[in-house]
């Protein structure tokens, strides 16, 4: 049986000057700007007919603090769709409080890195199906990699970075993968720094590279500009595509990407099935 591919909004959120939660959209993880209230733009998803919401609280990691669980919650309150939090996890304790706020699924970037045992001991206390590795990776051009693509005729590998792409780790992405694998996560959320806020389209090469080197499922993310970038993802085996500024700015809308792509071939659930 053909798996439906999924078609997947996300919020970027992060403390406005007020300290209040609002939604921003960037380019490369920096430039960011203004786009909505959280609660608002979640209950928007829910009824566009989304098959899953992400809300990723973008600086937790960086600035050492917790998740925002309120506004989760309050998130939780309005979506009927799998909901996956990430940004701040650093304990089974986190994971925890997450999923008690309403998030079905939490996603763990700098956390899992710090201290790999995480993802062994997030699957084995809340199942994998809980528990998604999220990846920020970043092409580099010099010999200290292990896993190479080919990239506009150049030899790249991926790089994993954490705290929200602020630091580099020297990480090779595709072996990082592999081991958060093994050590039982349930999905793979990659993000490329490259194309994040391009909308020109995901990285393709890195994430073919993700889902030729694991069985795990693969979320696509970073630089979706049009429902034709989410094919491509597809045709690299992505079994979903992550979007944010096309259905921000109502360049697209959830249904009118998933009519392209399902006129297109592809297995998609409709908007109000």
């Amino acid at each position: 049986m053909t798996l439906t591919k999924r078609v997947i909004p996300c919020i970027d959120v992060d403390l406005d000057d007020d300290g209040e939660p609002a939604v921003y959209t960037g380019v490369n993880f920096e430039e960011l700007a203004y786009t909505g209230d959280p609660v608002e733009m979640a209950k928007r998803y829910n009824e566009a007919g989304a098959d899953e919401f992400v809300f990723l609280d973008i600086t937790a990691s960086a600035e050492g603090r917790e998740t925002m669980l309120d506004t989760v919650s309050a998130v939780a309150d309005e979506v009927f769709i799998p909901l996956t939090v990430g940004g701040g996890i650093r304990d089974t304790d986190d994971i925890r409080e997450t999923l008690r706020a309403g998030a079905d699924k939490v996603s763990i970037n700098s956390g899992a890195i710090a201290d790999p045992s995480l993802v062994d001991r997030g699957a084995k206390a809340f199942g994998s199906q809980c528990i998604v590795i999220s990846v920020d990776a970043r092409r580099r051009f010099d010999e200290q990699g292990q896993h190479y693509t080919q990239v506009d005729g150049e030899s790249c590998w991926f790089e994993c970075t954490v705290h929200g792409g602020r630091e580099g780790t020297g990480m090779d992405a595709i072996e990082w993968v592999q081991e958060a694998q093994r050590r039982g996560a349930g999905e793979l959320f990659v993000n490329s720094i490259d194309a994040d806020g391009t909308q020109d389209g995901y990285d393709v090469p890195l994430t073919a590279a993700v889902c030729d080197a694991v069985s795990t499922p693969v979320i696509a993310s970073s630089g979706c500009g049009a429902p034709g970038d989410m094919a491509d993802a597809y045709d690299a085996g992505a079994d979903a595509a992550l979007a944010a500024s096309i259905f921000h700015f109502d360049e697209y809308s959830i249904a009118e990407t998933k009519e392209t792509l399902a006129d297109a071939g592809y297995p998609i659930r409709a908007p109000d099935a």
